[in-house]
């Protein structure tokens, strides 16, 4: 699986960069089919709170799950995100068995 990071509007931190690529490593647990997941990381709206979105997603083969959310901190952000994907990849999995 490939996890492509992207920082918009800042530069992020190796140890932000290791925090996402750790997490997104935990959702090849939920779908082994995992091709890569794109995630983008952007500051919306400088100095205010509530100013850290996260966009992560993922593709598997013949779909793509996303997710976005605007959190106080980028890891909060990124949790939120990989939590809403983890409920998309059960339920797609759990269609696929059904056929």
């Amino acid at each position: 699986m490939e996890v492509k990071i992207q920082a918009l509007h800042f530069n992020a931190t190796e140890q932000l960069q290791a925090f996402v690529d750790k997490k997104c490593a935990k959702l090849q647990r939920v779908c082994e089919d995992l091709i890569k997941v794109d995630v983008v990381l952007k500051v919306v709206k400088p100095e205010t709170a509530m100013n850290k979105q996260a966009q992560i997603t993922a593709s598997i083969p013949g779909n793509d799950v996303h997710a976005e959310k605007i959190c106080d901190t980028f890891e909060q952000a990124v949790d939120e995100c990989l939590d809403a994907l983890k409920g998309q990849l059960v339920k797609i999995k759990e269609k696929s068995r059904q056929k």
